[in-house]
């Protein structure tokens, strides 16, 4: 017997009750699926994301589980995710949870706020590690992002240790060395982690906070975020970052007994508060109080470490709201959200090291500081205190030598004993700076002029126009001589190489050198050459130009001994008296510094943040004409030639006054009197110019 067939209405539509349960599921699924991306998940602050997803996993923690923030370290969080503030930077010691919370940052905006990011370490190895050790398990333990990444565990392009594509955004993974690693990358979120381990200038391009912030350039709400452990003082990047914050932030905690508030600080022997211990025993360790001054204990202060991020202004964050952070100033007022904030944090905050411990590395690093060896006393200020480590440094003191020259020889004018003149240029962005060495007997240096030309090093035309006359001119000699530079040297290690190479190309029998500098220790001041071209598409031109390396540390380190002879005679180095203090601020703005390598320790050559070494650029190369010259070969005999050769003609008239205020150009337009423009509060004074067809280019004699 058959059943009898159930009648549906042709001209009636099919709705979801006409399908059985197992099918509506299935539809309902599918719409679920499709409409995700469209989806606008509620408002969620990290650190409430974190408490909800984030995992501890075991290859990177000493405790796997869920995590559980300590109280300093929400409002950092819940800063790096707020959608107004553009900047975070955060000083701290080891083990305040840095790399933690921007991992878990890196998740939150690839899950929550679907973005494009970047992460910086310092070296593609530490670019790798970060990936083995923190990125991929937290991929894997924290089950919400495998809802955004499916393809992980699975061999992808879309899943390499350079990049991770998630559902809507992208993750890239760079190492910070190399300048091409900051480029063709367009993101919202970039993240620098122990920035002090980054180059101060990435392959003479900039400052790796400079480059990398590019790529978030035109982002709707852009964010960078940069941590680091804190090294030398006055090289250090997160110091600098941090001296740049609109607000800076420190952490206060309310202290048991009278109820004030405080920051945690080390205090030290001169300071009444802060950490202290009796009778050398770590033990006995606790934290005066600066207001009551009750000595509290560790186990006290975790018991009451609720405290608040406060500046020294007044200004405080309100973490009350559960939606978003607000920021108040010293009157309670809320006001609007820094662009640029900055927090400080060191051990003392966290539970995970002891304030014994703390104490007790002191004590080890201080004896053994005693004794000479100040390494585990840097590493404890570093990493244990979060403070730069102020060095003893090899250093020349600009004062002294611009006392030197108070008594020297007039600018532009050879002294006697000079016989040779030497020229180094330090290509920048908008000028060519000069300066001119005079050289003499067993390599006594003479300052002869200092220049600093302004145009556009990008056009061609400004070199031949500019450039040119400068290092064709000449000077009067104090016999009355008239003498030209017998060396050129022009760094290409910088800005517009290509048109260096064309302006040495078209000069090949001039003594005009390019040359880079090569920091490499121990490399010679005149080291190796290659030939070397690119045309104007990037293109090696075969048997192009020759480009010389200098051992620049080196130079530094000849130079250095040259201005600690305090006698006039071989190795003494002149001053004229016209030099500004500029001249000599740059020129001694390098320290020779212990830093450790891939090779152990070496003693290099650094420049503090802030600081201008144009000057002592152009010396270095300067020392390396009088290598190409080979003055440091030349007998007493040939010295002895040359000096006569420049002894006074009786019957030549005496300089003048206006003649020895300006050396002889040879060029062929007259001499502007027009002052240029000025670039950062540099005295005016009359220019050259070769043509009057740039008019808005101008070059100044300082």
């Amino acid at each position: 017997m058959t059943q009898p067939l159930e009648v549906i209405e042709i001209n009636r539509p099919v709705t979801l009750a006409d399908l059985g349960t197992e099918q509506r599921d299935e539809i309902n699924a599918a719409l679920r699926r499709g409409l995700r991306p469209l989806e606008a998940p509620p408002p969620m602050r990290l650190s409430q994301w974190m408490a909800e997803h984030f995992y501890l996993s075991e290859e990177s923690s000493y405790e796997q589980g869920r995590w559980e923030a300590y109280p300093y370290q929400i409002a950092i969080a819940d800063c790096i995710g707020h959608d107004e503030i553009n900047h975070v930077t955060w000083r701290k010691s080891a083990r305040t949870g840095y790399t933690k919370i921007f991992l878990a940052a890196v998740g939150y905006f690839a899950e929550h706020k679907r973005r494009n990011q970047a992460v910086y370490q310092p070296t593609d190895e530490d670019r790798d590690d970060f990936v083995t050790t923190e990125l991929e398990p937290m991929l894997r333990d924290v089950r919400v992002m495998r809802r955004v990444f499916p393809k992980f565990n699975r061999k992808s392009k879309e899943n390499t240790i350079k990049k991770k594509r998630f559902l809507g955004c992208l993750l890239h993974l760079r190492g910070g060395k190399a300048a091409k690693n900051y480029r063709r990358i367009t993101v919202d979120c970039v993240y620098y982690d122990e920035t002090d381990g980054f180059d101060r200038d990435i392959e003479k391009e900039g400052s790796p906070f400079r480059l990398g912030d590019k790529r978030i350039e035109g982002a709707t709400f852009p964010k960078s975020v940069a941590g680091s452990t804190p090294k030398l003082k006055g090289f250090s990047l997160i110091e600098d970052r941090e001296s740049q914050a609109d607000v800076r932030f420190q952490y206060f905690i309310r202290c048991p007994h009278c109820d004030d508030e405080h920051t945690l600080d080390w205090g030290g022997k001169e300071a009444r508060h802060g950490m202290k211990w009796t009778d050398g025993d770590p033990e006995t360790v606790g934290h005066v109080c600066p207001h009551c001054g009750v000595c509290i204990t560790q186990a006290e202060y975790l018991a009451a470490w609720k405290g608040r991020w406060k500046s020294a202004e007044g200004l405080w964050i309100d973490e009350r709201d559960p939606v978003q952070l607000r920021f108040r100033n010293a009157a309670d007022e809320e006001i609007a959200p820094p662009r640029h904030v900055a927090f400080f944090s060191w051990t003392a905050y966290s539970p995970q090291a002891t304030w014994v411990s703390i104490v007790r590395d002191w004590l080890t690093a201080a004896k053994k500081a005693q004794a000479g060896d100040d390494s585990d006393l840097k590493t404890f200020i570093n990493t244990t205190r979060g403070e730069t480590y102020e060095q003893e440094l090899e250093k020349t003191d600009a004062s002294q030598l611009a006392l030197r020259g108070k008594h020297g020889h007039p600018l532009r004018i050879v002294p006697r004993g000079a016989v040779k003149l030497a020229i180094g240029v330090d290509v920048q962005g908008d000028r060519w700076e000069l300066v001119v060495w005079g050289f003499g007997r067993g390599e006594e240096m003479w300052v002869v002029d200092d220049l600093v030309i302004y145009g556009n090093p990008a056009d061609q035309r400004e070199w031949d126009l500019k450039l040119d006359p400068a290092i064709k001119a000449t000077y009067r000699h104090v016999c009355g001589v008239e003498m030209s530079a017998d060396a050129v040297a022009i760094d290409t290690g910088g800005h517009y190489t290509h048109q260096c190479y064309v302006f040495v190309r078209n000069r090949p029998n001039q003594n005009l050198y390019a040359v880079k500098g090569e920091t490499r220790l121990g490399r010679p001041i005149k080291s190796a050459s290659v030939l070397v071209d690119v045309n104007e598409r990037g293109k090696t031109i075969r048997k192009g130009v020759r480009l010389w390396h200098v051992g620049t540390d080196t130079a530094k380190d000849l130079l250095y001994g040259r201005l600690q002879v305090s006698q006039p005679g071989p190795g003494y180095v002149h001053f004229a008296r016209e030099l500004t203090a500029e001249f000599y601020d740059q020129l001694t703005a390098e320290s020779r510094m212990l830093v450790k390598s891939g090779r152990g320790e070496e003693h290099r050559w650094l420049k503090p943040a802030g600081k201008r070494n144009e000057k002592l650029d152009c010396t270095v190369y300067a020392l390396f004409c009088a290598q190409m010259l080979g003055l440091h070969t030349l007998s007493d005999k040939l010295w002895a030639r040359l000096e006569a050769g420049l002894e006074p003609d009786l019957f030549a008239p005496m300089p003048s006054a206006i003649d020895t205020a300006m050396p002889t150009v040879q060029a062929s337009a007259p001499i502007e009197t027009r002052a240029p423009p000025p670039p950062a509060a540099r005295p005016l004074v009359p220019q050259l110019t070769s043509s009057p067809i740039a008019s808005n280019a101008w070059s100044s004699r300082l």
